[in-house]
C-alpha cells in the first residue's frame, strides 16, 4: 500500500520560513508529478506548487518567489521551501502525487502564521 507522509508544518511569525516534507512508501515502481496544495476554509482545495519527475516546476501565483518546491527522486520525496510567510498562508498543505499511475494523497501538514 502506498503512503504519503506529510512533516514539517507548524507555527510561524510572518516572514519566517518553514520546509514542508512529503515521503512516498509502499510498493512503488514510478513517480511521476508531486505535489502540494492547500485547502482555505469553505474553498475548494487550490494548488500551491507541482514538480514533474524531470524537474518542471510549476506555482500558483499568490507564492511565487516566496515558495520553491523541489523533489529528490532517490528518496522519494517532495518538499515545499516556504519564505517570507504570510497569514494569509495559513492553511493544512497537502501532497500529492502519482504513484503507479495511480493518484495518492497524504493527510495534510498545518502552517500556521500569525502576524
Amino acid at each position: 500500500q502506498v503512503q504519503l507522509v506529510e512533516s514539517g508544518g507548524g507555527l510561524v511569525q510572518a516572514g519566517g520560513s518553514l520546509r514542508l516534507s512529503c515521503a512516498v512508501s509502499g510498493s512503488i515502481f514510478s513517480i511521476r508529478a508531486m505535489g502540494w496544495y492547500r485547502q482555505p476554509p469553505g474553498k475548494q482545495r487550490e494548488l500551491v506548487a507541482d514538480i514533474t519527475s524531470g524537474g518542471t516546476t510549476n506555482y500558483a501565483n499568490s507564492v511565487k518567489d516566496r515558495f520553491t518546491i523541489s523533489r529528490d527522486n532517490a528518496k522519494n520525496t517532495v518538499y515545499l521551501e516556504m519564505n517570507s510567510l504570510k497569514p494569509e498562508d495559513t492553511d493544512v498543505y497537502y501532497c500529492d502525487a502519482y504513484v503507479n499511475l495511480r493518484h495518492y494523497w497524504g493527510k495534510g501538514t498545518l502552517v500556521t502564521v500569525s502576524s
